[in-house]
């Protein structure tokens, strides 16, 4: 028999929307594009023919309409895993759960989701204002521990020479590896630069910057632009990508992260129009989805 889904698991609000997005289910399209900033959800919609629904609460802003004719919603996250984890599980739950029943609906919806962010390279030849399109996330941020997941043989690899390098730091992480969909790659990141994405669960000491406080690791970014593991490269450093990939694949949804990259950590370079580089990502997003 199908478990019915309890109150303090499920939490719907009054108006029937779920907790955190405030959303209801109609308010949101199987096409979802995600992003940090709530203020970049504005910068993507002024492109829509239309817009159909806006909600706001708290960091977690959507936008629901359409683009040459296609229906997206855009959805911002806020920064880090722990977020990622409250939006994938609600966006599932408004496509895949009945509200009235609490049940798991019989015929399972797949989202397309695709990330827009912002990332710094760690590779001296991907330069500040490019796109990366991250072919796995790798995650340094400890939510891969809470659910239960399998990994290719390949990924293992991966994933092994990778601790075997971690282990010198004893950071007391253990890392976990989730792959993109590749039709999403193919279709909207085929002629970017490509490799795996470490996830941090923060900005400075996690990912080796030094202000005032100096990281157990202080050739951090060194040693990971020096990484071959087994054929891939480690091209850039974020904070959401991992846990993006992990959730989407365990509920059977697709997708892809894709970042601007507005700082190169090698050579120290920053972009000189970061809006200009985002927009530009945006609009070959937007156009490349819709083609």
């Amino acid at each position: 028999m199908p478990k019915r889904i309890a109150e303090s698991e499920l939490i719907i609000n009054l108006d029937g929307s779920i907790y955190h997005l405030n959303l209801q289910p109609h308010q949101i399209a199987h096409s979802i594009i995600v992003v940090g900033d709530p203020e970049r959800v504005p910068k993507i919609t002024q492109y829509f023919d239309k817009i159909e629904h806006s909600v706001h609460k708290r960091e977690f802003f959507t936008q629901t309409g359409t683009y040459n004719g296609k229906s997206i919603s855009v959805v911002s996250t806020g920064i880090g895993t722990d977020n990622i984890d409250i939006v994938f599980n609600e966006l599932d739950a408004l496509v895949n759960i009945d509200f009235d029943t609490r049940m798991v609906k019989e015929q399972l919806v797949s989202l397309e989701i695709v990330r827009i962010g912002t990332s710094g390279s760690v590779q001296a030849n991907i330069p500040v204002d490019s796109f990366v399109a991250s072919t796995h996330g790798l995650g340094m941020d400890g939510l891969g521990g809470f659910y239960p997941h399998s990994i290719s043989e390949n990924d293992q690899k991966i994933l092994t020479l990778f601790s075997d390098e971690l282990a010198k730091d004893a950071l007391g992480v253990t890392p976990y590896l989730a792959d993109c969909n590749p039709e999403l790659l193919q279709k909207l990141g085929f002629d970017f630069h490509k490799g795996i994405t470490i996830t941090n669960t923060g900005f400075y000491g996690p990912q080796g910057r030094m202000l005032r406080l100096q990281p157990k690791s202080t050739d951090f970014i060194d040693r990971l632009a020096q990484l071959n593991l087994d054929g891939n490269i480690v091209s850039n450093l974020e904070m959401e990508t991992a846990a993006i990939y992990l959730l989407a694949n365990l509920l059977g949804h697709k997708a892809l992260s894709l970042n601007a990259i507005l700082a190169n950590r090698q050579t120290g370079q920053f972009s000189g129009d970061p809006k200009k580089a985002v927009d530009n990502l945006i609009k070959t997003v937007l156009k490349r989805w819709t083609a």
